[in-house]
């Protein structure tokens, strides 16, 4: 009798083993998405504000990360963006996110022929219904920061800052995007000068030169440490970063140590404000995780809808990591008065300031906006040249 039990008992042991491991073996895989980035995933830019986007999805949804970074044809001649879209699909990547605006064609390319892979393609506009570019492509979504407000600030911190009246801005290449960035630089850098320094605005120089692309190709792009210096060499104290990585602020640092009076503005990652922290007045950057969370959340749940977002700060606290799409971190070397500066600034932008008003003029003096006007997110998003006033050029040469 007892040995029946005993045998009743194994069974039971073998069978609640067995059931367990039948449970643990029918457990679903984790949501897997894929990030194909433009440069290193440790950019301390651009790059790395998207990886670290992904990342916050990871911790709150418990997905998995895949990436591909350096997707440019200098790093992988002769290989398409699509082509490593299709690489992370056949590593189990049920979303794929193109994070560069460069990747705008590939990115579309890769979701027509794949229309059960949700793509994200990030600061794109191919699914916004208002947009000049609009496709129907029901499995993309278009993410993007309201990072114009965030420049304004960074503009406001530049202004209060200079010693010569003169703010150089290192351009990456020249296309909507990048034009209306580096005007919103220069609306928050007049309305601080002329707003709360009183200066006459004819007295503020601003010039964008552009090195040809995100980064630094040797060979291909103009070197952004010798523009940074070709800009500190010719008067401008004060120069605002574009481009995806940190040469203005290094070059900067370089010459403070010996002696000159200059500063930097970092762009795109949250943690650009700590590197050379005697020079650096901080900087305007992008917060890609909440984003990211919602889109993936209604993949996962069923409720995808192809849209355009173009997402604002929490105006109740900018730097907030769970609801803020842009922020700006101030760094340690921006004056008390220049602080108080960028606070004022971003209250009034918080009560519904507008600096994208009329009158405003394009840069070779068309009409832009008259009197009054406020302008609508197409005539920002499609920003066709700088502004009346900045200095450089507003079209790619043929």
């Amino acid at each position: 009798m007892r040995s029946r039990k005993v045998l009743l008992l194994v069974l039971a042991v073998v069978l609640l083993a067995g059931g367990i491991a039948t449970t643990a073996a029918a457990a679903p895989a984790p949501f897997t998405i894929g990030l194909v980035m433009v440069g290193p995933y440790n950019d301390q830019g651009w790059s790395q504000a998207n990886y670290d986007g992904i990342q916050y999805v990871v911790k709150k949804a418990g997905v998995k990360m895949i990436y591909i970074d350096k997707a440019n044809p200098a790093d992988r001649p002769g290989t398409t963006v699509s082509q490593l879209g299709e690489s992370l699909v056949a590593q189990g990547a049920k979303m794929v996110v193109f994070s560069s605006d460069d990747m705008a064609d590939e990115a579309v390319k890769f979701a027509l022929a794949h229309p059960d892979i949700f793509v994200i393609m990030t600061s794109g506009s191919q699914v916004w219904k208002d947009g000049k570019t609009y496709q129907d492509i029901p499995n993309m979504v278009n993410i993007m920061g309201r990072m114009e407000l965030s420049k304004m600030i960074a503009g406001v911190a530049a202004a209060m800052t200079t010693r010569t009246g003169q703010i150089g801005y290192l351009g990456p290449l020249i296309n909507d995007e990048t034009r209306r960035l580096s005007s919103s630089v220069y609306l928050g850098a007049r309305y601080a000068w002329t707003n709360y320094l009183k200066r006459d605005p004819a007295d503020l120089k601003f010039k964008v030169t552009w090195i040809g692309f995100w980064f630094n190709i040797p060979g291909v792009t103009s070197d952004p440490s010798q523009v940074a210096d070709d800009f500190f060499n010719s008067g401008y104290d004060v120069v605002v970063s574009g481009i995806d990585t940190t040469e203005a602020v290094t070059e900067a640092a370089k010459l403070a140590a010996q002696g000159r009076q200059v500063w930097a503005v970092p762009y795109d990652y949250y943690a650009a404000y700590q590197t050379s922290p005697q020079i650096n007045l901080g900087v305007p950057y992008f917060n890609w995780g909440p984003a990211y969370l919602v889109a993936a959340k209604a993949a996962m749940a069923g409720k995808w809808q192809s849209h355009f977002e173009w997402n604002a700060p929490d105006w109740k606290n900018i730097n907030a990591p769970d609801t803020s799409a842009v922020g700006f971190n101030k760094g340690k070397a921006l004056s008390p008065s220049a602080s108080a500066g960028v606070d004022r600034f971003i209250r009034e932008l918080a009560g519904g300031l507008k600096l994208w008003k009329g009158p405003l003029a394009l840069q070779d003096g068309t009409p832009y906006l008259d009197d009054g006007k406020v302008a609508t997110d197409q005539q920002v998003w499609y920003l066709p040249q700088l502004l009346q006033g900045m200095e450089g050029q507003s079209v790619p040469s043929k």
